[in-house]
């Protein structure tokens, strides 16, 4: 099948894109002390040259003092973080690329295998990382409205910056998502409740002030996961009407572009429909979505976590969803992990030179 849909433009406010495909958000954990070294720029340079559309960079915490477990993972904000992001962005525009930094707070965590932990105590809806694991502090109001001001703060560095796009981390049990689920969302105030549209409203601020400080014209991705990382086969939208009242308020809020993380891009959300996740979203909101899970390899990515690499699978069934018109844009993880050069060896038809991802590739950021 014909990969050329991938390989259309794609505008939307600040974003010219040269193509569909998108370079996934993925921790990599080699900013020492959150900042990212000339090395971190050059992994993102590559992948700019290697012909990626837009570049998604791994998270980035936001200015609260708990925001990451990892003293590894870049921050984004204070002036010597700020300074290593200036080069990463410079250094994409000079490829020709596009990027922006997907801003974070990890909410309630376990504690980092090194032993490190931040200077005070994780904080979170009601405490909870997953049903009865405490590990940190209810959030009161004003740690609330604190947190949104850092988020707005984040966004408006990275416009500053130059950056092209920024993307809100709602997904995979992290701070905002552990808002969305009831499992760890016991709140009994206006930041609680027993249905999703009671529960959206930390996120709908958090997306109303990101919008008021990089004004009409910059556009803003947001990333959902239906799953939990304690429960891969949850659902926090059980059907096509909850999956309205839960994603449909957030555009409304200022939500340009969803990006609907799924363990396999291929499997249906709902019965009765062979619409996976991000094609649902599209179809309830009307916004345009981006889709992920195993984009060109053979199994999905918990097999990491078992020490396993993937091989090269067929890009059939993405173009042809693609070509309907299910989705806009298709985000590729692993495989941007071992080979830069992936998305220029599928544009020119180089399918038989892909070589898949390996386990190795997590500990070093590969630049050729």
């Amino acid at each position: 099948m014909s990969t050329n849909t991938l390989f259309t433009p794609f505008n939307l406010k600040s974003l010219h894109l040269k193509n569909r495909i998108v370079m996934a958000p993925m921790t990599r954990s080699f900013s020492p002390n959150g900042v990212p070294t000339d090395t971190v720029a050059a992994y993102y340079q590559k992948r700019a040259e290697g012909e990626v559309g837009l570049i998604l960079s791994e998270g980035t915490v936001i200015n609260r003092p708990s925001s990451s477990n990892d003293p590894n993972v870049p921050l984004f904000y204070g002036e010597e973080a700020l300074k290593g992001w200036k080069k990463v962005i410079d250094d994409v525009h000079v490829a020709g690329g596009q990027m922006g930094p997907q801003i974070w707070h990890m909410g309630i965590m376990e504690n980092h295998h090194s032993g490190w932990v931040p200077p005070v105590p994780f904080e979170g809806p009601s405490g909870l990382n997953r049903p009865d694991f405490n590990n940190g502090n209810t959030m009161t109001e004003k740690d609330i409205e604190d947190t949104i001001i850092a988020f707005g703060q984040a966004a408006a560095d990275a416009k500053r910056l130059g950056f092209d796009t920024i993307e809100i981390h709602g997904a995979h049990g992290y701070l905002i998502d552990q808002f969305f689920y009831p499992e760890t969302n016991l709140r009994t105030d206006n930041y609680g409740g027993k249905t999703i549209k009671e529960r959206n409203r930390f996120a709908i601020e958090v997306v109303k002030e990101i919008r008021k400080q990089v004004g009409n014209d910059f556009a803003i991705i947001m990333r959902f996961s239906q799953f939990k990382p304690s429960d891969f086969d949850y659902k926090l939208a059980k059907t096509p009407q909850e999956l309205d009242t839960w994603l449909t308020p957030l555009v409304d809020a200022g939500v340009d572009i969803l990006h609907c993380s799924q363990r396999r891009f291929w499997e249906p959300e709902f019965e009765k429909s062979d619409l996976n996740f991000a094609g649902w979203a599209k179809k309830v909101t009307g916004a345009p979505t981006i889709t992920v899970g195993s984009v060109g390899l053979a199994s999905d990515f918990f097999g990491v976590f078992r020490g396993e690499g993937s091989q090269p699978a067929s890009l059939d069934e993405l173009t042809r969803r693609l070509d309907r018109g299910d989705f806009d844009l298709v985000a590729v993880g692993r495989p941007l992990l071992s080979d830069p050069n992936w998305v220029a060896k599928i544009k020119s038809g180089k399918e038989d030179e892909l070589i898949g991802f390996n386990k190795e590739s997590l500990g070093e950021l590969i630049l050729q």
